[in-house]
């Protein structure tokens, strides 16, 4: 590989024009490809085999609309005064207009819903009242029915004695048909006082059935009391806009469309916002925050190199590489389901590795420049031997990104899959445009005070003595102690997605947050959708009672504000309600709600009060389903918390593997693999600080602290774990290089810190400038990934792999390099340093078969045995 990157080099160098003009292409071509082919990127993540997924499949195909998502837009008036009717007739006039767009299934207008739910409860009101009067005429007629067949009575009476009368004194016979006339008008009368009485007797058997139904629209009514659309004072109202696409579905295109509806409303005296469903947005997926980072790592560059060609080289050659990496992976985004995350973490880790590659290149090159070489001898050999390192490093973290296809959540592989593309991009620029940019701008790599010492042995090193074993200990145990301090708060972190309280005070989606949860409470910023699947049909005049008892069921649970029936089905056996709850959708007491309602399923039919009696109803258990925004997010992060600790291990094991092959030990992997956990649950612990504890909230712009983003953890450990075998691999490998030259493995510690100091130190700081630009980034889910990041890279580079590892290494001394000898034979030689290579072709001042990089001064190769594990096999 090195002998292969060496002629790559010279190649480049000799037809620099030729590598430019290429990379140039592959961007326009890129850029194309995503121009044409680009699809629609989603601020929605999805895990198929949630509850969450499972329920909201139901909810399409028993009530067709209702699966879709919703966004809530928030109306308030400037002035704080009540809406005018003007006012109210302009926002149902926007809100209709919105309801016709492509994709959008439904609105609701507050001001109509406000005036069908008073309806509703005058309805309710009016039919108790005439219930009232009915009872109240029955009673009266019954009353008047019984003094009229008082009076039949007595009539009846008067005719029996009168006929008795007649019977006795011989006069029935000719009175006989006056009485049979009398008789029949008494028994008309009689039959029709039956009549009335049965008439009156039926209407009150209906009387307590319609004073249920009365009842149980009451008790709806009731349950859903602190469900408003429009606030008490009539200042703020609250619209939704419910598209036929679930969350994880719906289009940018059509959100962008809506937003654009509600930007340009224009109704006087009223301000519009609108929640995270409707406003979320890719647009720029560079902002200031990342703008200044930039600048910060050419600062740092310009720095390092005094003077500012150079340092504009490896800037240059991240921003074609990431033009390359992205705008490919982004011209995908038709035929594969990406979130808007991904070109974002593409971006930052294309910037990030593209930089600090070049960076290693051009600085092994002017190294070589000051000692004398020629130029384009320098370009390949800094090719051959730190781009070696270069290809190698950044081969870890292309295995610890596509590792990331293993957890079985299609989202984070493509988020893997698409860094690692970005990263194999800026690898292939490191090592053939980096070279052509070296050979365009020839000796001008160095600064004239430099140029003018070419050669010099000024640039010879002091001699190399050990530190001392005390100082040794000291730092070892600082170290570790700071780490496992800081990583403290990683012990209670929670996971979940942003909402609107996490994104900036000034956004649309934080006002429209924070006046709902004014106006009508937390709650209502992310209510639950509850479905019950009844084992069997109820009658359609039990519904609204079997409604009625599952509403109060629910309500008895902590946490539950508000309960309202959302739908039936057709067969009248699943129904849905919409479930408010205290706190807001990334809230502890949220989430605990959402567990608590699972565990009720299945639910006793007499326990939900809609089973009881002999005429039940329901009769068996009920399957209880719950979605909606928190119960996704709980879903989301409950799978990502569960692949963590597995993708941990995959990646220690990794680690192990790939450090067991580069430094030929056992130790040293093992304490490398101890300072790259270390350091990742101190950033986890900084991180949930910040972004869950709200410590230095006004830094870093953290107004509303809340769950840590349920994929950072699993994302900042697969990036940190690539960058930190970087960091290992130039330090270590320079203590390993001294070591089998012949130095002592104590001295060889320095030395190899020594070679690799600055130019790690340079390009921590780099990483961690890139990084940190987005913390500040205007999009919510980036930030605590570049804080991630940033503060890993930190404490990985700066705390682990110059503090602790050369003191561990130390107090091991030359048994940090002790390898079984089986496992030496079977081992190959990987020559990640191009050492072999450095030997064929000699820096200035060097022996054959020396290295003046490792320690500061040649040594021979035959000074000491350990130097054949260097020598390439011969070829056959």
């Amino acid at each position: 590989m090195a002998e292969l990157l060496y002629r790559l080099g010279r190649f480049s160098a000799r037809r620099s024009w030729t590598v430019v003009v290429g990379w140039v292409v592959a961007l326009a071509m890129a850029v194309g490809a995503f121009l044409a082919f680009g699809g629609t990127l989603t601020s929605s993540m999805s895990i198929p085999g949630t509850e969450t997924e499972r329920v909201n499949e139901q909810l399409t195909d028993e009530l067709d609309g209702l699966g879709g998502a919703t966004g809530t837009v928030v109306f308030q008036t400037e002035d704080g005064s009540a809406f005018t009717d003007a006012q109210e007739s302009a926002i149902g006039d926007l809100l209709d207009g919105i309801a016709g767009l492509d994709g959008v299934e439904d609105v609701v207008d507050p001001f109509a819903a406000a005036s069908d739910r008073a309806d509703q409860e005058q309805q309710l009101a009016d039919g108790a009242a005439q219930l009232d009067d009915a009872e109240a005429q029955i009673e009266a007629g019954t009353a008047q029915l019984d003094a009229a067949e008082q009076q039949l009575d007595a009539g009846q009476a008067q005719l029996d004695a009168a006929v008795a009368q007649a019977q006795a004194d011989g006069t029935f016979a000719f009175a006989a048909g006056q009485f049979e006339a009398q008789q029949a008008e008494l028994d008309q009368g009689r039959a029709q006082l039956d009549a009335q009485r049965a008439e009156l007797e039926a209407g009150a058997a209906e009387l307590p059935a319609q004073r249920a139904q009365l009842e149980d629209g009451q008790r709806l009514v009731d349950a859903a009391s602190e469900i408003r659309t429009v606030s008490e004072d009539g200042s703020v109202a609250t619209g939704a806009v419910m598209f036929e696409d679930d969350l994880f579905t719906l289009s940018d295109e059509l959100k962008a469309e809506v937003a654009a509806e509600l930007d340009g409303a224009g109704i006087d005296g009223v301000q519009v916002d609108y929640s995270t469903e409707i406003a979320a947005s890719i647009d720029g997926l560079i902002g200031v925050g990342e703008v200044v980072g930039v600048v910060l790592a050419l600062l740092v560059l310009v720095i390092m190199f005094r003077t500012l060609l150079p340092a504009v080289l490896p800037i240059v050659s991240s921003l074609v590489g990431v033009g390359v990496g992205v705008a490919g992976s982004m011209a995908l985004s038709g035929v594969v389901d990406m979130s808007s995350v991904t070109p974002v973490l593409g971006v930052m880790l294309g910037l990030a590795v593209g930089i600090d590659y070049a960076l290693f290149i051009i600085n092994r090159h002017r190294r070589q420049l000051l000692a004398g070489m020629d130029l384009r001898e320098s370009i390949a050999l800094a090719n051959g031997t730190s781009g070696n390192a270069v290809v190698f490093a950044g081969s870890t973290v292309l295995v610890a990104l596509l590792a990331l296809n293993v957890t079985g959540i299609p989202f984070l592989g493509v988020m893997g899959t698409v860094g690692a593309v970005c990263v194999l991009v800026a690898v292939l620029i490191a090592v053939t445009l980096t070279p052509a940019l070296l050979g365009l701008i020839g000796i001008r790599v160095l600064n004239r005070r430099a140029r003018a010492q070419v050669g010099h042995d000024a640039h010879a090193r002091p001699e190399l003595k050990p530190m001392k074993t005390g100082r040794a200990l000291l730092r070892a145990a600082l170290a570790i102690v700071a780490l496992l301090i800081v990583a403290i708060p990683a012990l209670s972190m929670r996971l979940g997605l942003p909402d609107g309280s996490s994104e900036a005070a000034d956004s649309t989606q934080y006002r429209a947050y924070t006046a709902v949860a004014d106006a009508f409470g937390a709650g209502q910023n992310g209510p639950l959708l509850v479905t019950v699947a009844l084992p069997s049909s109820v009658a359609d005049d039990d519904v609204v009672g079997v409604q009625a008892d599952l509403a109060e069921r629910l309500l008895e649970e902590d946490g539950v504000v508000a309960v309202a029936p959302v739908g039936v089905s057709d067969d009248r056996d699943f129904l849905a309600f919409q479930v408010v709850p205290v706190d807001g959708p990334s809230s502890e007491s949220t989430e605990q709600l959402v567990h608590d309602l699972r565990a009720l399923s299945p639910l006793d039919a007499g326990e939900a009060g809609v089973g009881v009696g002999e005429a039940a109803a329901v009769d068996g258990d009920l399957e209880l389903g719950v979605a909606g925004q928190a119960s996704g997010n709980i879903d989301i992060s409950a799978k990502l918390a569960g692949v963590l600790p597995v993708y941990l291990a995959l990646v220690v094991g990794l680690s192990l593997i790939i450090l067991v092959l580069v430094f030929r030990s056992i130790l040293v992997p093992l304490i490398a693999t101890a300072g790259f956990v270390l350091s990742l649950f101190a950033a986890f612990g900084a991180v949930v600080a910040i972004f869950q504890w709200g410590w230095l909230g006004a830094l870093f712009d953290v107004h509303d602290p809340g769950p840590v983003l349920n994929f950072a953890p699993i994302i900042i450990m697969g990036v940190l774990f690539g960058l930190a075998m970087d960091y290992q691999l130039f330090l270590v490998s320079g203590m390993r290089e001294a070591w089998v030259h012949g130095v002592p493995a104590r001295t060889a510690v320095v030395a190899g810190m020594r070679n690799g100091r600055a130019v790690v130190t340079a390009a921590a700081i780099i990483m961690v400038s890139v990084f940190g630009g987005f913390v500040f980034s205007h999009l919510t889910m980036v930030r605590p990934l570049g804080f991630g990041l940033a503060i890993g890279v930190l404490f990985d580079a700066f705390i682990v792999r110059m503090l602790l590892i050369p003191a561990v290494m130390h107090l091991l001394g030359e048994s940090a390099w002790w390898l079984p000898k089986w496992l030496d034979r079977i081992l190959p030689n990987v020559d990640v340093e191009g050492a072999a290579l450095e030997r064929t072709h000699p820096v200035h001042g060097a022996e054959p078969g020396g290295s003046a990089d490792a320690t500061g001064a040649p040594a021979d190769a035959g000074d000491d045995a350990r130097t054949a594990e260097l020598e390439p096999e011969p070829t056959r």
